[in-house]
């Protein structure tokens, strides 16, 4: 998915702990952490214990705003589409369309329901956890990112499996869509 060199846009670092494994186990790649201001001083707390060369400090970036003027090789985002309300997950996408060249991957990790019904038990308990938490969030439908990110310019070029009722889509823009 991130096989050649470039640089990678990480959509809501959180904690950097994603930018840290992957900054490590991909050396030929350039990490940039990108969150909400309030979540860079927990990242660059993982990046100084870290001192991984590829891995960048964070960026301000909410997704509803302004994005940096910047065009990256792939952009890979976990457990924030339930997070955030539905329209900002629209802005992701259409974002990312605008942040990558033509063949770039938009990689996105998390749960989803399919068909319009939770993938098991503890995704409905969860989703109803979320919901309590925050109205505008919730686990996303499948298809509806699936359309969103085609609208976009993007194709599904994979859907993984993975552990605890997650998924791990992968996306490749086709149709290049700078404004």
């Amino acid at each position: 998915m991130f096989d050649s060199p470039g640089t990678v846009l990480e959509i809501g670092s959180g904690t950097g702990q994603h930018a840290v494994h992957f900054g490590a186990e991909m050396p030929h790649l350039n990490w940039q952490t990108s969150d909400l201001p309030e979540n860079h001083e927990g990242i660059c707390q993982w990046l100084e214990d870290a001192r991984l060369p590829n891995v960048l400090p964070p960026i301000i970036l909410d997704v509803t705003g302004a994005w940096p003027e910047m065009e990256f090789d792939g952009i890979f985002t976990a457990n924030t589409l339930h997070i955030m309300s539905w329209e900002a997950g629209q802005k992701l996408i259409a974002g990312a369309a605008r942040a990558l060249g033509t063949g770039g991957k938009l990689v996105i990790y998390g749960p989803f329901n399919q068909g319009g019904s939770y993938t098991s038990e503890s995704n409905a308990r969860f989703d109803e956890w979320l919901k309590a938490r925050d109205a505008r969030s919730a686990i996303r439908e499948f298809e509806a990112v699936n359309e969103c990110a085609r609208l976009a310019g993007f194709d599904l070029s994979a859907d993984h499996a993975m552990p605890a009722n997650n998924r791990l889509l992968v996306f490749s823009l086709i149709t290049c869509q700078k404004e």
